[in-house]
């Protein structure tokens, strides 16, 4: 079976470029990597802390049978709504070190959309080693599950031609969500 998520690594480079298309809207492929919720269900992985602004911050960590298996963390560097999010990433007691991503999302049509990934190595020999494990298909297997969980929020269930309100609603909830924090936050301090 074809991989969907395609993987380019030119030799002798520090960077990867990463490409999906989904069959989705832009507007829900974003919050795929923006809310909590949505990572969770599509990473498998605990979301501890995500502030998704300019200097904010994110820990994610999964965990096995009370073991955890995975902690990674990073720094949020520029954040632009349906556009581009860049950032920092460090998985936890790994040889592979901090990487650079720089993730731009793209509508493509109302229903679709592609997300490319950027990420930049401290040196090839550090991308050699990410290259080592079994990114491929651990990426893809990834946005295989993204796609398959968003599909069942965005159809609801349902066919289709029926959906438009629900994927109307769920961007109503998370919009209210978003503004109902940012007001919180701002009157916490």
């Amino acid at each position: 079976m074809e991989q969907k998520t395609k993987i380019n690594a030119e030799d002798g480079k520090q960077e990867l470029v990463i490409t999906r298309e989904f069959d989705l809207p832009l507007e829900l492929l974003f919050k795929a990597y923006t809310e909590p919720e949505l990572l969770e269900q599509w990473m498998g992985t605990k979301v501890l802390k995500l502030e998704n602004k300019k200097h904010g911050s994110y820990q994610f960590e999964t965990s096995h049978n009370g073991n955890v298996m995975f902690k990674a963390n990073g720094t949020i560097h520029e954040f632009a709504d349906n556009q581009k999010i860049i950032r920092t990433f460090e998985m936890e007691n790994m040889p592979i070190g901090v990487q650079l991503e720089f993730l731009e999302f793209e509508q493509l049509t109302d229903d679709t959309s592609k997300l490319t990934m950027q990420i930049i190595y401290k040196s090839v020999e550090h991308r050699a080693e990410q290259l080592k494990l079994p990114f491929a298909y651990g990426i893809n297997m990834a946005h295989n599950q993204l796609q398959e969980t968003l599909n069942k929020i965005k159809y609801n269930g349902k066919e289709k031609k029926n959906c438009v309100l629900d994927y109307h609603r769920i961007t109503l909830f998370f919009s209210a969500r978003w503004h109902w924090t940012t007001i919180s936050s701002k009157t916490d301090s």
